[in-house]
């Protein structure tokens, strides 16, 4: 398998597709020594070295996938699972992100099927996860420039011509602008409502009722991926992707 590495710098994605060995770019001042760690084959110091940017505040959807490509060298499949879906979240329509999701998905154990969703809302929630939020923003703030440099130049010149273009063309950017902001806002409340978290203890007996004592209904395993509805007394209410719930310990996931 090929896996990708990817880099931002000044707070864009800059989608860079390599082999797995190669890092390029950087974040920062300890970037370069990650990457050189990585490239050396020096998989725990350089999964050291990209936590310490993240506890270091830098938080990027190139950043998590770089950790997790070496989580996975690793063979900490549990930790890949997470790093990819927080780079997900961040660049939930990158392709080599989504790639990689699912190639490391087949290295867990539960293989669960999704319950297939109403067309329209699967199509939306396709729609607006196909963009990066970043790209968005930034898109949306170029626009909205742009349609007030149009403006100025509708309030200033003499020329019919020029002043009916330049109106316009100011209402159809601020338009196209006030778009991409509903769409990246739709994507917030969309990940804001979809919480979810990683297993990472070995074996998960996922009970009735936040009780050891309440019965087990299914077993889980570590990777594996649910749909977190609800906080108990340190038990959460999960629900998987087929539509099975249930209660499971806060201490057995780790939060996306």
């Amino acid at each position: 398998m090929i896996l990708k590495m990817k880099f931002s710098k000044l707070n864009r994605l800059i989608y860079i597709t390599v082999m797995l060995g190669l890092p390029l770019l950087s974040f920062g001042n300890k970037e370069p020594t990650a990457n050189a760690l990585y490239a050396q084959g020096k998989y725990e110091e350089a999964a050291k070295a990209y936590q310490q940017l993240i506890n270091s505040g830098y938080h990027s959807a190139a950043l998590y996938y770089n950790l997790g490509n070496a989580e996975y060298k690793l063979g900490e499949t549990p930790s890949a699972v997470l790093y990819y879906e927080k780079a997900h979240k961040l660049a939930p329509g990158d392709e080599d992100i989504n790639a990689n999701i699912r190639f490391v998905n087949l290295k867990t154990t539960d293989k669960i099927d999704e319950t297939p969703e109403f067309f329209i809302s699967k199509w939306w929630h396709e729609f607006i996860l196909s963009f990066s939020v970043n790209g968005l923003a930034w898109a949306s703030v170029v626009l909205i420039f742009a349609a007030s440099v149009l403006l100025g130049v509708y309030f200033f010149s003499n020329s019919v011509i020029i002043k009916k273009a330049s109106f316009y063309g100011a209402l159809a950017l601020l338009f196209i602008g006030l778009v991409n902001l509903g769409i990246a806002a739709g994507q917030v409340s969309y990940f804001d409502g979809h919480k979810q978290a990683i297993i990472f203890t070995s074996t998960v007996n996922v009970k009735g009722g936040p009780l050891d004592k309440a019965s087990t209904l299914f077993v889980l395993h570590e990777g594996t991926k649910v749909n977190v509805l609800d906080t108990v007394n340190g038990w959460l209410r999960v629900k998987l992707a087929n539509g099975n719930e249930g209660w499971m310990k806060v201490s057995d996931v780790r939060e996306i």
